[in-house]
């Protein structure tokens, strides 16, 4: 995974990998990665996250906004 750019300083974001039609994306706190696809979240979605992702900024805001519980695997780091 690539670590996130986080312009803000704020974001929980910590890390993205990404692949031709999905994102993948970490966050801090849990330490949880979700997965978001076109095939569940939408291909619109996933371009705009990759983009978000890629310039390092509005990537957790836009997951909350828009795509928040339409991932499609969740993977638990112990």
């Amino acid at each position: 995974m690539e670590r996130y750019g986080n312009k803000s300083g704020d974001s929980g974001v910590y890390a993205y990998e990404i692949d031709m039609d999905y994102i993948r994306v970490q966050f801090f706190v849990t330490s949880r990665t979700y997965t978001y696809s076109y095939r569940k979240s939408g291909s619109t979605h996933v371009e705009n996250m990759k983009q978000l992702a890629r310039y390092g900024s509005g990537l957790n805001n836009y997951i909350k906004r828009h795509t928040k519980y339409l991932y499609d695997q969740l993977f638990v780091q112990e």
